[in-house]
C-alpha cells in the first residue's frame, strides 16, 4: 500500500526532477535550436499543387538536412517535389535549399541548405551521443510551431517507458516528446535519438447512435516513438548520388516470411530466427546464386539472424543488411532446404530501375496517368520476365471517363482497341492518339488486376 507520506515524497521527487530540467534546459537550449529547421515544399500532382512545411535536423558543416521517410509520400517521382526552402525557427524569412534524394536504408530525405544559411547551423553531430537510456530516463525534445507561428520552438519532456528493436533499437515514451524529425536529448543536453512518425494508439468512440466503435489515432504532429543515436549516426554520411537516391543495392527476393513457429518447433528452430524466401526475380543476384522459393534463411556471413519481437522485424533486419553493402559485394546466405543446410554466396546488384525513376504521362482527357512498367511490377503482378513490358496505371482522376469505366491504379494495361501494347511508348502513341482526337467517343482497354483480365469500355462523351 502506498502511503500518503510515500506519495509526497515522490511529487517533491518528480517536482525536483522537472525543475532540473527545466533549469538546464534554459542552457540548452539555445546551441540546440540551431540543428532544427523547417523544410517547406510544393508536391505537384496530376491536378493539384500542395505545399507541405516539415521539421527536419541539421547533421552536417555542409547543410545537409534529414527529414525522415514517412514525412513525404512515396512513389513520388523527383520532379513533383519542388521549390525546397529552408526556415530557421522564430524566421518569417526562407532561404532556397535543394533536394539530394532518399537514401533507402535509413529512409531519410536529405535536403541542403544554400551557403548563406550555413552559419547559423549547427549539426547534431556536434553533441555527445548519449549510451542507450534506461527505462524511466528523463529526455526532452523539440518542437515547431506553424508557418503562421514563424516556427516558434517549444521543448516537450517525458521519462522513458520501454525499449524495442523494430529492428533499429527504438526508444517509446509514456507521453509525446517531440515533432518527427527532430532530436531528443538527456537532462545533460546529451543527443539521446531522433523523433520518428507516431504510432497509432487504439481508442474507442462512443456515440448516442454507436457504442464503442474501434478507431485508430495517429498524432501528427508530435510522437513518442525515438529512434537511439547509435542507429542512424553511423549513416548520416549516406547522401545520394542523385535525387533518384542512387546507388540502392539488391539482391532481388520481393518475398520473405517469418518461420511460423509451428513449423519452427518442427525443424527445430526455436532457438533462432528463419526467413522463408519467395518471389525470387528472375535473372537477379539471388536466382544466379541459386536461391530456392521456400528456402530458409538462418544465417548472413556466418550471423545467426537475430531473435527479434515482434518476429516480422527480422525482415527489416535482413533488408538493411543488404542495403548496408554494395553493389559487387559478396553476401554469403547460409540457408535450410528440406533437411539439408547450404552455404549461397550471392554478389549483390543495383537496383533495377525504380517506381520513381519511371517515365509517366498524363493524359488530361481520359483522367490517369499511364506510367513504365518496371522490374517491381513483375512481382506485384506475379508476371514472368518475359511478359514485362506496356504500362501501368500511375493515377486516376476522380470521376474521370477511365474512373466511370472502373480504372484503377497499378491496372496492368495489356490491349488498347483491340491491339496488344508490348513497350511503354506504344501505350503513350495509342492513349496519345486516342486524347487527341476530339471526336473520339469512346475507346477500349484491356488491364490486368491481380492475375484477372478485365475489358472496359470507356466513354469520352
Amino acid at each position: 500500500m502506498i502511503t500518503s507520506r510515500r506519495l509526497a515524497a515522490a511529487f517533491v521527487a518528480v517536482t525536483f526532477t522537472l525543475h532540473a530540467l527545466a533549469t538546464d534546459l534554459a542552457a540548452l537550449l539555445p546551441e540546440r535550436l540551431r540543428s532544427i529547421v523547417a523544410v517547406e515544399f510544393t508536391i505537384q500532382t496530376e491536378i493539384e499543387r500542395r505545399q507541405v512545411t516539415i521539421a527536419g535536423t541539421v547533421v552536417d558543416d555542409q547543410g545537409t538536412i534529414i527529414i525522415p521517410g514517412a514525412n513525404i509520400p512515396s512513389g513520388l517521382a523527383v520532379d513533383q517535389l519542388k521549390d525546397f526552402k529552408v526556415y530557421l525557427p522564430e524566421q518569417d524569412e526562407s532561404t532556397p535549399a535543394t533536394y539530394l534524394g532518399q537514401d533507402e536504408l535509413t529512409g531519410f530525405h536529405f535536403v541542403r541548405a544554400s551557403d548563406g544559411l550555413r552559419a547559423k547551423l549547427k549539426p547534431i553531430t556536434a553533441f555527445a551521443p548519449a549510451p542507450e537510456p534506461p527505462l524511466g530516463t528523463e529526455l526532452w525534445g523539440l518542437g515547431l510551431r506553424g508557418k503562421d507561428e514563424d516556427f516558434k520552438p517549444y521543448a516537450l519532456s517525458s521519462h522513458v517507458a520501454m525499449i524495442t528493436t523494430l529492428p533499429n533499437k527504438t526508444a517509446l515514451t509514456a507521453h509525446d516528446l517531440g515533432a518527427p524529425g527532430l532530436p531528443v536529448f538527456d537532462a545533460s543536453g546529451r543527443l539521446v535519438g531522433l523523433t520518428l512518425s507516431s504510432f497509432g494508439q487504439n481508442y474507442l468512440l462512443f456515440s448516442r447512435t454507436q457504442h464503442g466503435t474501434p478507431v485508430m489515432l495517429v498524432n501528427a504532429d508530435e510522437s513518442s516513438v525515438v529512434l537511439l543515436a547509435n542507429e542512424f549516426m553511423p549513416y548520416l554520411h549516406r547522401v545520394p548520388a542523385s535525387p533518384n537516391g542512387r546507388p540502392v543495392t539488391s539482391i532481388g527476393i520481393y518475398g520473405l516470411q517469418p518461420v511460423d513457429p509451428d513449423v519452427a518447433k518442427l525443424l527445430k528452430l526455436e532457438r533462432q530466427s528463419g526467413l522463408v524466401v519467395s518471389d525470387i526475380l528472375e535473372d537477379s543476384p539471388a536466382a544466379k546464386a541459386g536461391l530456392q522459393d521456400r528456402d530458409i534463411v538462418l544465417a548472413i556471413d556466418g550471423q545467426a539472424l537475430p531473435r527479434l519481437r515482434p518476429d516480422r522485424s527480422v525482415i527489416g533486419y535482413f533488408g538493411q543488411e543488404v542495403l548496408k553493402r554494395k553493389a559487387g559485394d559478396v553476401m554469403t546466405l547460409t540457408v535450410l532446404r528440406g533437411a539439408e543446410k547450404h552455404d549461397l554466396k550471392v554478389t549483390l546488384g543495383e537496383e533495377p530501375k525504380m517506381v520513381r525513376e519511371a517515365a509517366r504521362r498524363y493524359f488530361e482527357r481520359l483522367g490517369f496517368t499511364a506510367r513504365e512498367f518496371v522490374t517491381a511490377d513483375l512481382v506485384a503482378q506475379r508476371a514472368k520476365a518475359a511478359e514485362m513490358g506496356g504500362a501501368v496505371v500511375n493515377f486516376v482522376r476522380p470521376n474521370s471517363p477511365v474512373a466511370n469505366a472502373g480504372l484503377r491504379p497499378d491496372d496492368w494495361i495489356r490491349e488498347i482497341d483491340g491491339t496488344e501494347v508490348h513497350t511503354y511508348a506504344e501505350v503513350v502513341d495509342k492513349l496519345a492518339a486516342v486524347e487527341n482526337d476530339k471526336a473520339r467517343a469512346e475507346f477500349v482497354l484491356l488491364t490486368r488486376r491481380g492475375g484477372e483480365t478485365q475489358v472496359l469500355r470507356v466513354k469520352l462523351n
